[in-house]
């Protein structure tokens, strides 16, 4: 006999859990099913959040090694300790992803462990057990993409799971791809003490972000060591054995071979939909995504799907944002998702973050705007803490001044770019958010001043 429930959510990770609980305050009878062994997905357990923790680790090592003696601190004899460094950053994840199960009892929530494939509108079956709902929803995100002659073998020639848990520093990492994922972790390694280098098909880094903020954060990072081969297609990049020792090659187009001991290949995700019935249900898909109506429904009725497996940019938040709305429709007749406000932020140091259109963008579609940017090395704040490099970039309407688009390279800007969201949002223009005062020394005085500049009257550069 199946159990029965009012929905099911079939993934686990901050799209499907976050619609679980919404719908569980909503009073529904819920049931989440994930096949991995912790609840979180891939975002908490081998993604967003223990990146996060090598990151802050792995940056503290190296001020402590390069910029603690220029405030009166001697740690001369600073030396890395790389297993507990992993256990760390095991430890928060581990944490967290308790958390998630705290909260599915908390919220009376049914975690079944497996992997489900839908059967039929209203039927999922997760192994020998049949559960049946008026609706689903697909949440089961993304994984790494593979590319045509990369031969990942999981130890030398790896994706970002296995790039978190280097048991040792390697001596040279080529990382496949300039997007977010690909230099955050090279940011780890290059830190800890690897020599990086990062191989990208185009001609500049992160292609999703604004082309003057993205050009300053390359030149920023290649300061900070990161080597940089631009323009260069792989063709292939596998491990050889040579005697005892195994050696990567990495193969591009036209240019010399690069020989390193480890490979991250970083080019970016693909929806996780195997074995999920799609095909069997004739749920229509396009380019490997699932398709769904503005209520995020697919084809097949009472089947939704919400995330990485439909169009749109492959974020946590996003993801989150739009189980929310897909439970509010369902269950209350409205729910909204803003896709002109969806942030993205890379956590490399320093971090770079954005919202709206970009310049590109802009020029592209024909829209006139008038442009504000402050650079934080004028910023008492920034100036006190020590990173100074970076700006803010405001674009805003040349004729109603609302503001379009804003992008940061700086610190914390992923912490800033909040406010520019809220503004956004709320349809605030340039001037409202010069007109607002910020406090002082703060880095969000760089926003303020920024908005003034898109007027001409930056006060403090």
């Amino acid at each position: 006999m199946s159990q029965q429930f009012d929905l099911i959510v079939i993934g686990a990770g901050p799209g499907g859990y976050v619609a679980a609980i919404r719908a569980a305050q909503l009073g529904k009878n819920v049931a989440i099913i994930e096949r991995e062994p912790a609840l979180g997905g891939t975002c908490l357990n081998v993604g967003c959040i223990p990146s996060k923790a090598l990151l802050e680790s792995s940056e503290k090592y190296h001020e402590a090694k390069s910029t603690f003696e220029e405030h009166g601190i001697n740690a001369s004899s600073v030396k890395l300790d790389l297993a507990k460094m992993l256990a760390r950053k095991d430890k928060v994840v581990n944490e967290l992803t308790g958390g998630v199960a705290y909260l599915m009892k908390k919220n009376k929530i049914t975690h079944i462990a497996g992997e489900a494939t839908i059967t039929a509108p209203g039927k999922v079956s997760v192994g020998e057990q049949i559960v049946e709902a008026a609706a689903i929803l697909i949440a089961t995100g993304s994984k790494s993409a593979p590319l045509p002659g990369v031969e990942v073998d999981g130890e030398n020639v790896v994706t970002s799971t296995e790039a978190l848990n280097f048991e040792t520093v390697p001596e040279h990492l080529v990382v496949i791809g300039a997007g977010y994922i690909g230099l955050e972790l090279g940011s780890v390694w290059k830190r800890l003490g690897a020599n990086v280098t990062v191989v990208e098909y185009l001609d500049r880094i992160i292609p999703t972000m604004d082309a003057e903020i993205a050009k300053d954060a390359q030149r920023i990072l290649k300061k900070q060591g990161l080597n940089f081969q631009l323009s260069s297609k792989v063709l292939s990049a596998k491990a050889i054995k040579k005697g005892k020792k195994i050696q990567c090659v990495v193969e591009c187009e036209g240019k010399e071979p690069i020989t390193a001991d480890k490979v991250l290949l970083a080019v970016g995700r693909i929806p996780n939909t195997e074995n999920l019935g799609l095909e069997s249900l004739q749920i229509a898909t396009e380019r490997g995504r699932i398709t769904v109506d503005e209520n995020y429904q697919t084809n097949v009725p009472g089947i939704y799907a919400i995330g990485d497996v439909i169009a749109g940019p492959m974020l946590a938040h996003k993801a989150s944002e739009e189980g929310i709305a897909c439970v509010e429709k369902l269950y209350t007749g409205y729910g909204h998702v803003n896709y002109n406000t969806i942030p993205g932020v890379g956590y490399t140091n320093p971090e770079i973050a954005s919202v709206g259109k970009t310049e590109e963008q802009l020029k592209e579609a024909g829209i006139e705007y008038r442009k504000g940017s402050f650079p934080f090395s004028a910023i008492g704040r920034a100036k006190a803490l020590g990173q100074t490099e970076g700006k803010v970039k405001i674009l805003a309407d040349a004729k109603t001044d609302a503001v379009l688009g804003v992008h940061i390279v700086g610190p914390r800007a992923g912490d800033l770019i909040a406010e520019a969201v809220a503004a956004m949002e709320f349809g605030a223009s340039s001037e409202d958010i010069a007109r607002t005062c910020h406090a002082h020394p703060t880095l969000a005085e760089a926003v303020h001043e920024a908005a003034l500049a898109v007027d001409g009257r930056a006060i403090h550069f």
